[in-house]
């Protein structure tokens, strides 16, 4: 099983950064259900901008730790990469 680091845009131009093993499935939650993220539920709709895949959720926690102290100027780089 895959992990994935993913990154949405917020209807406010905000990034949020999160892993999940279900890209499409974690996006819909995030639009849709109780079970997004208290910070985009007041953001609403998401756009998915960026995924990586990892091997296991030990390395996609850790990238997801290096990808959330990016400046957005940064992540916004990783996004046009």
């Amino acid at each position: 099983m895959y992990y994935f680091v993913y990154i949405v845009q917020c209807s406010d131009d905000t990034l949020y950064t999160g892993i999940t093993t279900d890209v499409k499935r974690r996006v819909d939650e995030h639009n849709n259900s109780d079970k997004g993220a208290k910070y985009t539920k007041l953001r609403r709709p998401v756009a998915l901008v960026y995924t990586e895949k990892s091997d296991n959720r030990s390395e996609a926690s850790k990238r997801e730790y290096v990808v959330k102290k990016l400046s957005r100027s940064e992540k916004l780089e990783l996004i046009n990469a």
